[in-house]
């Protein structure tokens, strides 16, 4: 495993930290009462946060799968989060036990749990790197010792990019990553919207500036500027339940209201 000892990692629990707080709304255990806290209140504003994180990590689930069955193997998953059965590591490896998976984040209570990320199958091969998200050189030069990067590898930033705002360098950082990878590659993304509720979402933002953090929900047109220079895989950037549903494990979410968020996967020249 890359990175520093799970043992030296401080975890701050005076402050909430999405990883958990996305922990907290698919049920896990691994988050604190200030994690919770926030979840709540956001919850407030729409009370479909825990279908939102369900949404997405279907959609991890089919991108992956599909990915897997046409011939990727070889994935980097930046922003993991903390694991969650099956994690993308699982996905991959049913399809192609050769699979080699390398999972990032910088939460250290997400270190602390890494060993369930390190279960691979004999064939293949899984690692961890603590690293933070906006420092790419350090997280693809960690990357390199596992993955070979003149072969393709599917690079997934799900869930990642709307806790990056504009100023903070987002496009450059999508950019830089995709520079490195090779032809035949592809960008896997999913991102918070505020197309269908605009207020809720200015509120949301507010919520996260007030304790230090970001949120920065983008609409449909600003997630699929992520993708300038690829081909998109169809449907193309749609809603993140739409995302190919045939694939299986569709969520079922009361009203009819959609899940406001987007994803897409696209392939590199």
């Amino acid at each position: 495993m890359t990175g520093q000892d799970p043992r030296a990692a401080e975890i701050d629990t005076s402050k909430p930290h999405p990883a958990r707080m996305y922990d907290w709304f698919l049920g896990g255990k691994d988050n604190y009462p200030v994690d919770e806290q926030m979840a709540r209140q956001l919850l407030a504003l729409d009370a479909r946060g825990r279908d939102m994180a369900r949404v997405n990590r279907a959609f991890m689930h089919r991108a992956t799968r599909w990915l897997a069955e046409n011939g990727v193997r070889q994935f980097l998953d930046i922003g993991s989060g903390i694991p969650t059965e099956p994690n993308l590591h699982q996905i991959a490896q049913r399809a192609a036990p050769d699979a080699r998976v390398v999972y990032c984040d910088n939460d250290p209570i997400v270190l602390a749990h890494a060993a369930a990320l390190l279960c691979s199958t004999p064939e293949g091969a899984t690692e961890y790197i603590q690293a933070d998200a906006l420092r790419p050189d350090a997280i693809l030069e960690a990357a390199g010792k596992i993955l070979d990067f003149d072969r393709p590898i599917a690079l997934s930033l799900l869930a990642l990019l709307h806790f990056v705002d504009d100023e903070d360098g987002a496009a450059e950082l999508v950019d830089r990553l995709v520079e490195r990878l090779p032809s035949g590659s592809y960008l896997v993304l999913s991102h918070t919207t505020g197309d269908f509720d605009p207020e809720g979402a200015a509120k949301a933002r507010a919520m996260y500036k007030a304790r230090g953090m970001t949120l920065r929900p983008r609409s449909r047109a600003e997630l699929t500027a992520f993708f300038h220079g690829l081909e998109l895989v169809e449907p193309g950037v749609s809603l993140s339940a739409d995302w190919r549903p045939e694939l299986g494990e569709a969520i079922e979410v009361p009203g009819h209201e959609p899940i406001p968020g987007y994803a897409g996967v696209a392939r590199k020249r």
